[in-house]
């Protein structure tokens, strides 16, 4: 399980744009790499939509935001044209990222209990190091907390 501290592997990703793309290919800028349950759901639209908002501010920092579940790719196009987000979704049909990451872990809907993802999300360095982590994550002011984050360890 990757951790703060930890350098990020080179994983291949799938994105709704369609561009090959491993995370290797984000070293020389700050990544926002943010796990989320399921596409169309209140909590994951709402975690998005923050996230969308403060992108010009995240980009004019030099951070890119992608966020992460086990949809399909189509899905995810669906799910993002509806929306209108202007980052890229990442599926993790296989799970690798998720296992990577460590957001797969046990969790309990209606007395249930279930393997699933964790919202979780983890700020990367340019040279690919983690260097916050929040999990399990609560969405109001989330995405506020990162920018903030990203800002103090700029600062540094």
């Amino acid at each position: 399980m990757i951790d703060t501290g930890d350098r990020i592997p080179d994983l291949p990703l799938s994105l709704t744009s369609g561009t090959p793309c491993s995370l290797g290919q984000f070293a020389g800028k700050w990544l926002v790499l943010y796990f989320y349950p399921k596409d169309a759901t209140p909590g994951c639209t709402s975690e998005g939509q923050a996230f969308n908002a403060l992108l010009p501010e995240f980009r004019r920092n030099g951070a890119e935001v992608l966020g992460v579940s086990k949809d399909s790719v189509k899905s995810h196009q669906n799910f993002r044209a509806k929306q209108g987000f202007d980052f890229d979704l990442v599926s993790d049909a296989d799970g690798r990222l998720c296992e990577a990451f460590g957001v797969i872990q046990p969790k309990k809907l209606y007395g249930r209990e279930f393997l699933g993802i964790v919202r979780s999300t983890f700020l990367i360095d340019p040279a690919g190091v983690v260097r916050r982590k929040w999990q399990p994550v609560k969405v109001p002011g989330h995405a506020q907390a990162v920018l903030d984050a990203l800002l103090d360890e700029q600062r540094r």
